[in-house]
């Protein structure tokens, strides 16, 4: 009877191993396919972001009228199929819709509003097909927020706040299967074009 008991254990204890070797990837959405980040960045390329919080030096911008605008990168994103012996159809084929971007600094300060920019949603469309790769370009740093603490108080000094953001792209496959995918980049908000 024990031993049974201490069997009946082992072939539990194993099944619970193998099923969480599947990964949170394959169990993250019915899709046969993935969407992956290949990169984000200026000109596809994984970099870092300096974003400056007010121009007053690039025409027609000026100390007594200074300009402020969003900052807008590119993410190349790739659709996979999680099994790679099937062949892809076009119903694998992933549209994305939109995205999310949030903010989190590396010292744990990240209250939105006073530490790092207020997250956001955007708009984009783009459709790419299985086993293939697509870019696009995005707004990750809205222009509102350079209005915003508390980035609005980099202005007048030289400080400088680093914060990774975040983005989830969200789209689906041609059959109605939500898939997303999560990548980051740093920025470096400062009032860099003064300097």
């Amino acid at each position: 009877m024990l031993i049974r008991s201490l069997l009946r254990a082992a072939v539990v204890a194993a099944a619970a191993i193998a099923s969480a070797s599947c990964g949170d990837v394959v169990r993250s959405s019915r899709s046969p396919a993935m969407l992956v980040v290949d990169s984000l960045g200026t000109g596809g390329t994984a970099t870092t972001l300096s974003s400056d919080v007010v121009d007053t030096t690039t025409a027609p911008c000026s100390v007594a009228s200074p300009c402020v605008s969003g900052d807008t990168i590119e993410a190349t994103l790739g659709v996979v199929m999680k099994d790679v012996t099937v062949s892809p159809t076009t119903n694998n084929q992933v549209t994305v819709s939109r995205y999310h971007v949030s903010y989190r600094r590396s010292d744990g300060r990240n209250t939105p509003g006073v530490d790092v920019p207020f997250g956001f949603d955007g708009a984009v469309t783009t459709t790419i097909p299985a086993n293939s790769n697509g870019s696009l370009e995005f707004q990750i740093v809205r222009l509102a927020a350079k209005l915003e603490q508390p980035l609005v108080q980099l202005r007048q000094t030289s400080t400088v706040i680093s914060a990774i953001a975040d983005v989830t792209f969200f789209g689906a496959d041609q059959v109605g299967n939500e898939v997303s995918v999560t990548g980051s980049v740093l920025i470096n908000f400062g009032n860099f074009s003064d300097k």
